[in-house]
């Protein structure tokens, strides 16, 4: 029996991408569009989730796009996460799994102001070439039209091109300061919002790397303490359009997305905000970035129940920048 942990290692490394895409989404149309594009994937969390970074040239202009994929333990199921540089924010997951190699993912949007589902799938894999396709659905599964294939071929020399998709053309580069390998210290608050004084305290590593050169960025979290041991990421992205960037996290325990934390920087301060829940009730969530030196910075989180009006911090992780060479062993 497949470890479905493992689903998309077939996926890792560099790829040339043919795309064929429908012209017109449901409304009958039977034109398509052919175009080249090339794909990067890189494990994170040893496999149990993963990054791509996807660069086209099309009829419709110039397409740079990253995917994040997350696996749930608990489901042993996959949610699927998408932006493109021109919006910097995630799109609904899609959720799913693999069933005799073949991937079917599934999620509900709209689309020209009405509800449908789409669908991913996964096919024809060889430790060479694959097959991927989107659907819409708009009679709620009934029928689906296909609306966009890639068929990807791996790449095998250098000839291919070693350099990364996605190098930005520009914008902003507010997060320049953390790329590198840290040591963390991290205090976490026991109990949120309970009148809790108790702190537990957790050492450990943090990595950050770059993508769409400094548009966004992939960190990964490691820590232990008494209390146990904590893996998470955050996936940062910047919307030209608002100028202000989305934060996304997500740990290894549930491997799922928590709502993004949306702010900026300001006077060498950042501020993000989100509206979430804790225990069944509706919170604030505010994160902070501050003390950002070359070799050293300070984050800390904080929750408010009552509007605003006061705050609790409840994480508080101090970063030392390490040397090179000693950014330890969770580099994907």
């Amino acid at each position: 029996m497949s470890n479905p942990q493992s689903d998309f290692d077939f996926l890792f490394g560099r790829w040339n991408v043919h795309n064929r895409r429908l012209k017109e989404r449901l409304k009958g149309s039977t034109t398509w569009d052919e175009f080249e594009g090339t794909l990067v994937v890189r494990p994170i969390w040893d496999g149990k989730a993963n990054l791509d970074e996807y660069e086209a040239d099309g009829p419709v202009g110039h397409i740079q796009a990253l995917t994040l994929r997350l696996f749930d333990p608990r489901s042993r199921q996959w949610s699927i996460h998408w932006a493109t540089s021109a919006t910097g924010t995630l799109d609904v997951p899609m959720i799913g799994s693999f069933q005799g190699g073949r991937g079917e993912f599934y999620d509900q949007e709209m689309f020209e102001g009405r509800s449908i589902y789409v669908r991913f799938i996964w096919s024809a894999i060889t430790p060479t070439s694959c097959r991927w396709e989107q659907a819409f659905s708009a009679d709620g599964g009934k029928t689906w039209e296909t609306n966009w294939i890639m068929e990807f071929s791996r790449r095998t020399s250098a000839a291919d091109g070693e350099t990364l998709p996605l190098q930005g053309r520009g914008g902003q580069r507010d997060f320049d300061f953390e790329l590198g390998a840290w040591k963390t210290h991290l205090s976490r608050l026991q109990h949120p919002l309970t009148g809790s004084s108790t702190w537990v305290e957790y050492e450990g590593t943090t990595v950050v790397r770059e993508v769409w050169n400094g548009r966004a960025n992939l960190v990964e979290l490691e820590v232990e303490g008494p209390a146990g041991r904590i893996e998470g990421l955050s996936l940062r992205l910047y919307d030209p359009r608002s100028r202000q960037w989305n934060l996304n996290f997500a740990n290894r325990a549930t491997g799922v997305m928590s709502p993004p934390t949306i702010g900026e920087f300001k006077n060498g301060r950042g501020e993000f905000y989100s509206q979430e829940t804790l225990d069944g009730r509706a919170i604030l969530v505010r994160f902070v970035i501050s003390n950002m030196t070359a070799n050293s910075c300070r984050f800390e989180q904080a929750f408010s129940d009552d509007g605003g009006q006061t705050w609790e911090v409840n994480w508080i992780a101090t970063d030392t920048r390490l040397s090179s060479g000693s950014s330890g062993g969770n580099s994907p």
